[in-house]
């Protein structure tokens, strides 16, 4: 494997770690903000 490949591969990485981050934190912010408006509590 040339160094640029394994360059390229392990900075995608954190940038595959980031995107998942961000996708579980709006989906916890959406699930906090439906029960806020419901009146209920989300634990």
């Amino acid at each position: 494997m040339s160094i640029a490949a394994l360059t390229v591969y392990v900075l995608v990485w954190p940038v595959i770690v980031a995107a998942i981050l961000v996708v579980i934190c709006v989906g916890f912010y959406k699930e906090w903000r439906s029960a806020k408006n419901e009146g209920r509590r989300i634990i």
